[in-house]
Protein backbone atom coordinates (compact mmCIF):
# COMPACT_ATOMS: atom_id res chain seq x y z
CA UNK A 1 0.00 0.00 0.00
CA UNK A 2 1.36 3.73 -0.72
CA UNK A 3 1.70 5.39 1.85
CA UNK A 4 -0.75 8.61 2.40
CA UNK A 5 0.06 11.74 3.18
CA UNK A 6 -1.28 13.93 6.12
CA UNK A 7 -3.40 17.08 5.29
CA UNK A 8 -2.64 20.13 7.43
CA UNK A 9 -5.85 22.10 7.76
CA UNK A 10 -4.20 25.81 8.97
CA UNK A 11 -5.67 29.32 8.88
CA UNK A 12 -4.96 32.29 6.88
CA UNK A 13 -2.78 33.22 4.85
CA UNK A 14 -1.64 29.56 3.30
CA UNK A 15 0.31 31.75 0.66
CA UNK A 16 3.72 33.39 2.52
CA UNK A 17 6.26 35.17 1.40
CA UNK A 18 9.35 33.01 1.33
CA UNK A 19 11.58 35.20 3.24
CA UNK A 20 11.04 35.84 6.99
CA UNK A 21 11.22 38.87 8.43
CA UNK A 22 15.32 38.72 9.53
CA UNK A 23 16.02 38.02 6.02
CA UNK A 24 14.35 41.00 4.91
CA UNK A 25 15.69 43.00 7.71
CA UNK A 26 19.28 41.44 6.81
CA UNK A 27 18.82 42.84 3.02
CA UNK A 28 17.96 46.08 4.34
CA UNK A 29 20.38 46.84 6.66
CA UNK A 30 22.83 45.29 3.11
CA UNK A 31 21.28 48.04 1.56
CA UNK A 32 22.10 50.63 3.79
CA UNK A 33 25.51 49.65 3.85
CA UNK A 34 27.08 51.39 1.21
CA UNK A 35 25.47 55.08 2.67
CA UNK A 36 26.98 54.00 5.82
CA UNK A 37 30.42 53.05 4.92
CA UNK A 38 30.24 56.03 2.68
CA UNK A 39 29.78 58.23 5.56
CA UNK A 40 32.07 56.61 7.91
CA UNK A 41 34.85 57.57 5.55
CA UNK A 42 33.59 60.88 4.67
CA UNK A 43 33.00 62.16 8.66
CA UNK A 44 35.56 59.78 10.42
CA UNK A 45 35.76 57.48 12.30
CA UNK A 46 33.79 58.95 15.49
CA UNK A 47 30.59 58.09 12.73
CA UNK A 48 30.82 54.51 13.52
CA UNK A 49 30.96 55.12 17.08
CA UNK A 50 27.28 56.68 16.53
CA UNK A 51 25.59 54.18 14.54
CA UNK A 52 27.55 51.52 16.95
CA UNK A 53 25.87 53.47 19.72
CA UNK A 54 22.36 53.67 18.01
CA UNK A 55 22.14 50.20 17.40
CA UNK A 56 23.57 49.02 20.54
CA UNK A 57 20.72 50.86 22.55
CA UNK A 58 17.82 49.83 20.29
CA UNK A 59 18.97 45.96 20.58
CA UNK A 60 18.80 46.72 24.46
CA UNK A 61 15.81 48.09 24.77
CA UNK A 62 14.62 45.84 22.74
CA UNK A 63 15.84 42.63 24.61
CA UNK A 64 14.50 44.25 27.69
CA UNK A 65 10.72 45.35 26.32
CA UNK A 66 10.92 41.59 25.04
CA UNK A 67 11.90 39.87 27.79
CA UNK A 68 9.17 42.29 30.02
CA UNK A 69 6.63 40.92 27.69
CA UNK A 70 7.45 37.37 27.41
CA UNK A 71 7.98 37.65 23.83
CA UNK A 72 11.57 36.67 22.24
CA UNK A 73 11.75 39.34 19.29
CA UNK A 74 15.44 40.11 19.10
CA UNK A 75 16.41 37.75 16.54
CA UNK A 76 13.93 39.59 14.02
CA UNK A 77 16.81 41.98 13.61
CA UNK A 78 13.89 45.03 13.61
CA UNK A 79 15.55 46.43 16.50
CA UNK A 80 19.04 46.44 14.78
CA UNK A 81 17.61 47.92 11.52
CA UNK A 82 16.02 50.51 13.70
CA UNK A 83 19.07 51.55 15.70
CA UNK A 84 21.23 51.72 11.91
CA UNK A 85 18.42 53.92 10.64
CA UNK A 86 18.42 56.25 13.62
CA UNK A 87 22.37 56.50 13.84
CA UNK A 88 22.35 57.25 9.98
CA UNK A 89 20.10 60.10 10.27
CA UNK A 90 22.52 61.33 13.23
CA UNK A 91 25.03 64.36 12.23
CA UNK A 92 28.49 63.35 12.81
CA UNK A 93 29.63 65.26 15.56
CA UNK A 94 25.83 64.82 17.69
CA UNK A 95 26.31 64.32 21.25
CA UNK A 96 26.36 60.88 22.21
CA UNK A 97 23.53 61.11 24.41
CA UNK A 98 21.43 61.90 21.78
CA UNK A 99 21.36 58.80 19.57
CA UNK A 100 20.78 56.73 22.55
CA UNK A 101 17.99 58.41 23.35
CA UNK A 102 16.30 58.62 20.22
CA UNK A 103 16.69 54.75 19.89
CA UNK A 104 15.62 54.07 23.33
CA UNK A 105 12.33 56.22 22.52
CA UNK A 106 11.72 54.61 19.11
CA UNK A 107 11.72 51.16 20.66
CA UNK A 108 10.23 51.69 24.02
CA UNK A 109 7.41 54.27 23.75
CA UNK A 110 6.89 53.87 19.20
CA UNK A 111 7.42 49.98 19.04
CA UNK A 112 6.44 48.75 22.39
CA UNK A 113 3.65 50.69 23.93
CA UNK A 114 1.69 50.22 20.79
CA UNK A 115 2.05 46.30 20.50
CA UNK A 116 5.58 45.15 19.49
CA UNK A 117 6.34 44.86 15.98
CA UNK A 118 3.88 45.33 13.25
CA UNK A 119 1.53 46.50 15.74
CA UNK A 120 3.51 50.58 15.60
CA UNK A 121 1.07 53.11 13.80
CA UNK A 122 4.42 55.20 13.00
CA UNK A 123 8.02 54.55 11.73
CA UNK A 124 9.92 53.76 15.05
CA UNK A 125 13.25 55.51 13.62
CA UNK A 126 11.38 58.66 12.23
CA UNK A 127 9.51 59.07 15.62
CA UNK A 128 12.89 58.89 17.58
CA UNK A 129 14.52 60.90 15.03
CA UNK A 130 12.13 63.51 15.75
CA UNK A 131 11.58 63.55 19.15
CA UNK A 132 15.61 64.01 19.52
CA UNK A 133 15.60 66.79 17.08
CA UNK A 134 13.01 68.76 18.98
CA UNK A 135 14.37 68.01 22.72
CA UNK A 136 17.96 68.84 21.58
CA UNK A 137 17.73 71.33 18.44
CA UNK A 138 21.40 72.36 18.76
CA UNK A 139 23.07 68.72 19.18
CA UNK A 140 20.84 67.86 16.18
CA UNK A 141 22.69 70.22 14.15
CA UNK A 142 26.32 69.34 15.20
CA UNK A 143 27.34 69.20 11.37
CA UNK A 144 31.06 68.37 9.90
CA UNK A 145 32.90 69.15 7.01
CA UNK A 146 33.50 66.37 5.05
CA UNK A 147 36.88 65.33 4.34
CA UNK A 148 36.88 65.88 0.77
CA UNK A 149 36.53 69.88 1.71
CA UNK A 150 39.63 72.02 1.53
CA UNK A 151 38.38 73.39 5.53
CA UNK A 152 37.62 69.93 6.34
CA UNK A 153 39.73 70.37 9.94
CA UNK A 154 36.72 73.05 10.56
CA UNK A 155 34.57 72.04 13.45
CA UNK A 156 31.48 72.48 11.63
CA UNK A 157 29.32 73.62 8.58
CA UNK A 158 25.88 73.94 7.46
CA UNK A 159 24.33 71.61 5.55
CA UNK A 160 23.25 72.83 1.80
CA UNK A 161 19.43 72.57 3.03
CA UNK A 162 20.59 74.86 5.91
CA UNK A 163 22.03 77.47 3.65
CA UNK A 164 19.71 77.74 1.42
CA UNK A 165 17.25 77.94 3.90
CA UNK A 166 19.28 80.73 5.70
CA UNK A 167 17.60 83.27 2.76
CA UNK A 168 20.86 84.28 2.19
CA UNK A 169 21.02 83.04 -1.31
CA UNK A 170 20.08 80.91 -3.95
CA UNK A 171 22.88 78.20 -2.99
CA UNK A 172 21.42 76.16 -5.61
CA UNK A 173 22.56 78.97 -8.22
CA UNK A 174 25.16 79.47 -10.73
CA UNK A 175 25.38 82.63 -9.35
CA UNK A 176 28.72 84.42 -8.13
CA UNK A 177 27.17 85.13 -4.57
CA UNK A 178 26.35 81.41 -4.08
CA UNK A 179 29.75 80.29 -5.71
CA UNK A 180 31.71 83.03 -3.49
CA UNK A 181 30.14 82.00 -0.62
CA UNK A 182 30.95 77.93 -1.07
CA UNK A 183 34.53 78.73 -1.66
CA UNK A 184 34.42 80.81 1.99
CA UNK A 185 33.62 77.50 3.75
CA UNK A 186 35.94 75.62 1.77
CA UNK A 187 34.17 74.05 -0.82
CA UNK A 188 35.69 73.38 -4.13
CA UNK A 189 33.78 71.13 -6.65
CA UNK A 190 35.45 67.50 -7.13
CA UNK A 191 37.20 66.53 -10.51
CA UNK A 192 34.28 64.60 -11.06
CA UNK A 193 31.85 66.72 -10.62
CA UNK A 194 33.46 69.42 -12.56
CA UNK A 195 34.18 66.43 -15.18
CA UNK A 196 30.43 65.89 -15.56
CA UNK A 197 28.63 69.45 -15.41
CA UNK A 198 31.34 70.00 -18.51
CA UNK A 199 30.03 67.15 -19.74
CA UNK A 200 26.53 68.03 -19.29
CA UNK A 201 27.18 71.30 -20.92
CA UNK A 202 28.49 69.60 -24.10
CA UNK A 203 24.46 69.45 -24.86
CA UNK A 204 23.64 72.39 -24.00
CA UNK A 205 22.39 72.01 -20.79
CA UNK A 206 23.65 73.50 -17.48
CA UNK A 207 24.57 71.68 -14.09
CA UNK A 208 26.26 73.01 -11.27
CA UNK A 209 29.13 71.16 -9.66
CA UNK A 210 27.50 71.51 -6.69
CA UNK A 211 24.43 69.52 -7.57
CA UNK A 212 26.48 66.62 -8.58
CA UNK A 213 28.68 66.98 -5.39
CA UNK A 214 25.13 66.62 -3.81
CA UNK A 215 24.41 63.38 -5.98
CA UNK A 216 27.86 61.86 -5.18
CA UNK A 217 27.96 62.65 -1.22
CA UNK A 218 30.49 65.00 -0.71
CA UNK A 219 28.62 67.77 1.06
CA UNK A 220 27.82 68.38 5.21
CA UNK A 221 24.89 66.19 6.06
CA UNK A 222 23.72 63.38 8.11
CA UNK A 223 25.98 60.31 8.50
CA UNK A 224 23.66 58.17 6.09
CA UNK A 225 21.82 60.59 4.08
CA UNK A 226 24.78 62.58 2.07
CA UNK A 227 25.23 60.28 -0.99
CA UNK A 228 22.04 59.97 -2.84
CA UNK A 229 23.71 57.81 -5.32
CA UNK A 230 24.54 54.92 -3.02
CA UNK A 231 21.31 55.01 -1.36
CA UNK A 232 19.33 54.81 -5.05
CA UNK A 233 21.97 51.71 -5.71
CA UNK A 234 20.72 50.46 -2.19
CA UNK A 235 16.84 50.99 -3.45
CA UNK A 236 17.49 49.22 -6.61
CA UNK A 237 19.03 46.28 -4.25
CA UNK A 238 16.02 45.98 -2.46
CA UNK A 239 13.81 46.28 -5.70
CA UNK A 240 15.52 43.64 -7.25
CA UNK A 241 15.04 41.05 -3.85
CA UNK A 242 11.00 42.73 -3.66
CA UNK A 243 11.52 44.28 -0.41
CA UNK A 244 9.60 46.93 -1.81
CA UNK A 245 8.17 48.15 -4.79
CA UNK A 246 8.15 51.08 -6.51
CA UNK A 247 4.86 52.58 -5.88
CA UNK A 248 6.08 54.96 -2.80
CA UNK A 249 9.68 55.79 -3.83
CA UNK A 250 8.66 56.44 -7.26
CA UNK A 251 5.46 59.13 -6.42
CA UNK A 252 7.14 60.53 -3.40
CA UNK A 253 10.20 61.87 -5.59
CA UNK A 254 8.61 62.58 -8.57
CA UNK A 255 5.77 64.55 -6.66
CA UNK A 256 8.34 66.64 -4.47
CA UNK A 257 10.10 67.01 -7.64
CA UNK A 258 7.53 68.36 -9.88
CA UNK A 259 6.48 70.53 -6.93
CA UNK A 260 9.67 72.16 -6.31
CA UNK A 261 10.48 72.35 -10.39
CA UNK A 262 7.04 74.66 -10.49
CA UNK A 263 6.94 76.82 -7.59
CA UNK A 264 10.94 76.57 -5.63
CA UNK A 265 11.73 79.27 -8.37
CA UNK A 266 9.60 82.07 -7.19
CA UNK A 267 10.91 82.21 -3.96
CA UNK A 268 14.10 83.98 -5.81
CA UNK A 269 12.76 86.00 -8.32
CA UNK A 270 13.43 83.14 -11.25
CA UNK A 271 9.43 83.00 -11.36
CA UNK A 272 7.22 79.24 -11.72
CA UNK A 273 9.10 76.34 -13.86
CA UNK A 274 12.29 77.12 -12.69
CA UNK A 275 13.06 75.04 -9.63
CA UNK A 276 16.67 73.55 -8.85
CA UNK A 277 15.22 70.26 -8.80
CA UNK A 278 18.34 68.43 -9.12
CA UNK A 279 19.43 70.33 -5.25
CA UNK A 280 16.63 69.50 -3.69
CA UNK A 281 16.35 65.58 -5.05
CA UNK A 282 19.74 65.00 -3.99
CA UNK A 283 20.36 67.02 -0.86
CA UNK A 284 18.85 66.58 2.53
CA UNK A 285 17.13 63.54 3.99
CA UNK A 286 14.96 62.85 1.05
CA UNK A 287 16.44 59.62 -0.70
CA UNK A 288 16.88 57.74 2.72
CA UNK A 289 12.89 59.13 3.60
CA UNK A 290 11.50 58.18 0.25
CA UNK A 291 13.29 54.73 -0.28
CA UNK A 292 14.03 53.46 2.96
CA UNK A 293 11.94 55.19 5.82
CA UNK A 294 8.32 55.53 3.46
CA UNK A 295 8.30 51.98 2.60
CA UNK A 296 8.15 50.29 5.69
CA UNK A 297 5.25 47.68 5.63
CA UNK A 298 4.12 48.02 9.63
CA UNK A 299 2.96 52.02 8.76
CA UNK A 300 2.82 52.37 5.19
CA UNK A 301 -0.59 51.28 2.77
CA UNK A 302 -1.10 47.58 1.67
CA UNK A 303 -3.00 48.54 -2.10
CA UNK A 304 -1.15 49.79 -4.93
CA UNK A 305 -3.19 52.79 -5.03
CA UNK A 306 -3.25 53.46 -1.38
CA UNK A 307 0.80 53.06 -1.63
CA UNK A 308 0.41 55.70 -4.67
CA UNK A 309 -1.92 58.21 -2.42
CA UNK A 310 0.39 57.84 0.18
CA UNK A 311 3.41 58.28 -1.52
CA UNK A 312 2.07 61.90 -3.13
CA UNK A 313 1.32 63.25 0.13
CA UNK A 314 4.51 62.84 1.61
CA UNK A 315 6.38 64.66 -1.31
CA UNK A 316 3.47 67.20 -1.26
CA UNK A 317 4.14 67.57 2.31
CA UNK A 318 7.55 67.27 2.31
CA UNK A 319 7.70 69.83 -0.19
CA UNK A 320 5.57 72.68 1.99
CA UNK A 321 7.40 72.12 4.73
CA UNK A 322 10.74 72.06 3.51
CA UNK A 323 10.05 75.60 0.66
CA UNK A 324 7.67 77.09 3.02
CA UNK A 325 7.96 76.26 6.57
CA UNK A 326 10.54 77.33 8.94
CA UNK A 327 12.46 74.06 8.86
CA UNK A 328 15.40 73.09 6.53
CA UNK A 329 14.03 69.51 6.05
CA UNK A 330 10.80 68.05 6.16
CA UNK A 331 11.07 64.06 5.69
CA UNK A 332 11.00 63.01 8.61
CA UNK A 333 7.36 65.19 9.56
CA UNK A 334 6.30 64.40 5.80
CA UNK A 335 5.99 60.62 6.97
CA UNK A 336 5.26 60.65 10.00
CA UNK A 337 2.05 62.51 9.07
CA UNK A 338 1.46 60.68 6.58
CA UNK A 339 1.44 57.25 9.03
CA UNK A 340 -1.47 58.58 10.51
CA UNK A 341 -3.52 58.61 7.47
CA UNK A 342 -2.38 55.10 6.27
CA UNK A 343 -5.31 53.51 8.33
CA UNK A 344 -7.97 55.70 6.98
CA UNK A 345 -6.13 55.00 3.26
CA UNK A 346 -6.72 51.29 3.55
CA UNK A 347 -10.20 51.66 4.96
CA UNK A 348 -11.59 53.24 1.84
CA UNK A 349 -8.85 51.85 -1.25
CA UNK A 350 -8.96 48.04 -0.74
CA UNK A 351 -8.19 45.49 -2.84
CA UNK A 352 -10.96 43.68 -4.73
CA UNK A 353 -11.85 40.30 -2.85
CA UNK A 354 -10.34 37.53 -5.36
CA UNK A 355 -13.28 35.72 -7.05
CA UNK A 356 -15.93 38.64 -6.08
CA UNK A 357 -17.93 39.87 -9.06
CA UNK A 358 -19.87 43.18 -8.08
CA UNK A 359 -23.60 43.07 -9.09
CA UNK A 360 -25.87 45.95 -9.79
CA UNK A 361 -28.83 46.39 -7.36
CA UNK A 362 -32.67 46.37 -9.17
CA UNK A 363 -33.65 49.59 -10.00
CA UNK A 364 -29.84 50.96 -10.48
CA UNK A 365 -30.35 51.14 -13.97
CA UNK A 366 -33.46 53.23 -13.48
Amino acid sequence: MSEQKTLVVASSPQIRHRDTTAQIMLHVCIALAPAGLWGIYLFGIRSLLVIALSMAASVGVEYLMARMMKQYTLADGSAALTGLLIGLNMPPNVPLYIPIAASVFAIAIVKWAFGGLGANWMNPALAGRAFVFFSWTAGMNAWKMPRTWAAADAASSATPLGTAKTGLMDVAGEGSTALSYLSEIGYTSSNAAQGFSDWVSSFGLSLSPYTTDLFLGLVPGSIGEVSALLLIIGGIYLLAKRIITWEIPATYIVSFGLLVWIFEGTLYGRGMFTGSVGFHLFSGGLMLGAIFMATDMVTSPISRTGMIIYGVGAGALTFLIRIYGSLPEGVSLAIIIMNIFVPMIDRYIQPKPFGVVKTKRKGAAA
